[in-house]
C-alpha cells in the first residue's frame, strides 16, 4: 500500500478528515476539487516522494543527502514549486508523511527522516509529471525556451522532445481518427486526417493539450513493454558512470564466486532498469470535447493497464471524468460476473460492444478523493459496491444548474 498523510501544507490544512489522515494512492487515484483547493499541491507531493523513493531504491543519492537541512524545502519541493507551503505557524507546523513500497519518508517539526522498508515487490518505477501548462509546448522548440517556467514543465518538455525524435511514420492519435506526423527535416509536428494537414501550432487548443499528454506518456509505456525501439529507457551520463563504478566493483571483489558475481550483477541492472511506470496528469480532459476526454481517458487506462505495478494519478474539474471511471468500474465488475457464466463468450462479446475491455478498472484500485478550499480538508469519495457515487462537487454543481433551469421553466410558465 503507498500512502501519504499531509497537514498544514499550502491549502491542505486540516488533511483527509478519514482513516487516520491517511491518502491512499491506488492503481487509478483521482483529486477532484475547486480551485486552490489542494488538487495539483496533492498530485506534486506525491510525485515528490515517489521520485525520492526511487532515487534512494536505485542509489542515486544516499539517506543522508536527503535527510540534510533545507533539502526537501529548497530543492525537491522547490522543482514543483511548492517551497513556500511550509507552514511558518508554530501552532500549526507542517507535517508529510510518506509509505511507500521501499521507504518511509517524515517530514515533522522541520526535520525529515527516511527509513528504509522490506522490498519484495518493489517496481523500479518511470515517474512522469504531465503539467497542465503542456497546452504552449506545441509552440516551444526545446526546454531552453523556459526561462521562468518550472523545473518539472522543463523536464517535460525534454521528455516530449525525446518522444517525438522516436516517432515513425504517421501515429493514429486517439481522437476523432487524426494522426500525428512528424516532420523531422523541419522540426515540425502536424496533425492530418482525410481532408487537410495543418501544423499542431494552428491546430485547436484540445490537440495541443491531449498530443503532449498521448505522446509522452505512449513513449513511456512503449519503452517499459519493449515495443519501441530503445527497449528501455536510456541512462543518464551520471546513470551510467555510476552503473560501471558499480560494476567494477563487483569484479574486484575476488571473495566472490562467479555465480554469486551474475546474481549481483543482475539485482544492479534491475535497479537501473524501470519496470513501471507512474503516470501523474493534471487535467487529462483539458480543452476536450466530453467525448474526447473519454477518448484519451481510455487510452490512458489502457496504458495503465498494460503493467500490474503501474500507477496513474489525475487531477480534474471534468465530472465526465469522474462518471466515465465509474462506468469502467462498473464494466469490469460486470465482466467477472461473465467470467463466472455459462455463456460467458458471447456475453463477452456484448460487453466489448458497449465499453473498451482493455480499459476497464477493478473498483478495487479506483479511489476518488475531493479537497475542500474552505476548510483544507480532503476526503474520500464515497462509493456504493466500490464504486464511486455521483454525490461530489461536479455532479453537484450540474444538479444545480439544472435546478436553475427549472426554475426558469417554472417563471416562463406563470407569465403565460
Amino acid at each position: 500500500m503507498v500512502r501519504m498523510r499531509v497537514k498544514n501544507f499550502g491549502p491542505i490544512r486540516a488533511g483527509c478528515t478519514e482513516d487516520e489522515g491517511w491518502i491512499e494512492i491506488k492503481r487509478v487515484t483521482i483529486f477532484i476539487g475547486n480551485q486552490g483547493s489542494g488538487k495539483s499541491t496533492l498530485a506534486k507531493l506525491f510525485s515528490t516522494f515517489a521520485w525520492m523513493e526511487k532515487a534512494l531504491f536505485r542509489g542515486d543519492y544516499d539517506k543522508k543527502w536527503f535527510e540534510r537541512k533545507g533539502r526537501l524545502t529548497n530543492t525537491l519541493l522547490a522543482y514543483h514549486r511548492l517551497e513556500n507551503y511550509i507552514s511558518d505557524d508554530l501552532d500549526n507546523p507542517t507535517s508529510l508523511e510518506y509509505e511507500g513500497e521501499a521507504y518511509k519518508i517524515t517530514f515533522v517539526d522541520g526535520q525529515l527522516e527516511i527509513q528504509e522498508l522490506e522490498n519484495p515487490g518493489y517496481a523500479l518505477p518511470q515517474v512522469v509529471y504531465v503539467p497542465a501548462e503542456r497546452n504552449f509546448i506545441s509552440y516551444v522548440r526545446n526546454s531552453r525556451e523556459l526561462k521562468i517556467s518550472s523545473d518539472s514543465l522543463k523536464e517535460f518538455v525534454t521528455v516530449f522532445d525525446s518522444a517525438i525524435a522516436h516517432l515513425k511514420g504517421s501515429v493514429l492519435l486517439p481522437i476523432n481518427d487524426v494522426e500525428l506526423e512528424y516532420d523531422k527535416l523541419n522540426n515540425i509536428l502536424n496533425i492530418k486526417d482525410k481532408h487537410h494537414k495543418l501544423r499542431l501550432t494552428d491546430a485547436s487548443s484540445g490537440f495541443q493539450s491531449s498530443v503532449p499528454l498521448f505522446v509522452v506518456t505512449q513513449y513511456l509505456a512503449d519503452t517499459l513493454t519493449g515495443e519501441s525501439e530503445s527497449k528501455n529507457l536510456p541512462m543518464s551520463a551520471v546513470e551510467i558512470e555510476r552503473f560501471k563504478n558499480s560494476i567494477a566493483e563487483i569484479f574486484r571483489d575476488f571473495t566472490l564466486t562467479e555465480e554469486q558475481r551474475r546474481v549481483a550483477v543482475s539485482v544492479l541492472s534491475s535497479r537501473f532498469n524501470k519496470s513501471a511506470l507512474v503516470n501523474i496528469v493534471e487535467e487529462p480532459e483539458q480543452n476536450l470535447f466530453p467525448e474526447s476526454q473519454w477518448s484519451i481517458l481510455k487510452t490512458l487506462l489502457q496504458i495503465n493497464n498494460q503493467r500490474a505495478a503501474n500507477k496513474i494519478v489525475m487531477t480534474t474539474h471534468s465530472p465526465y471524468v469522474v462518471n466515465l471511471l465509474s462506468l469502467s468500474a462498473l464494466g469490469a465488475k460486470v465482466k467477472k460476473d461473465i467470467l463466472a457464466h455459462e455463456e460467458k463468450e458471447r456475453l463477452l462479446s456484448r460487453l466489448a460492444e458497449v465499453i473498451d475491455i482493455n480499459a476497464l478498472v477493478d473498483a478495487e484500485d479506483l479511489i476518488v478523493f475531493q479537497a475542500n478550499e474552505r476548510d483544507g480538508t480532503v476526503k474520500r469519495l464515497p462509493t456504493f459496491e466500490g464504486i464511486p457515487t455521483d454525490k461530489n462537487y461536479l455532479n453537484q454543481f450540474l444538479k444545480f444548474s439544472n435546478e436553475i433551469f427549472d426554475q426558469l421553466l417554472e417563471l416562463e410558465q406563470e407569465m403565460q
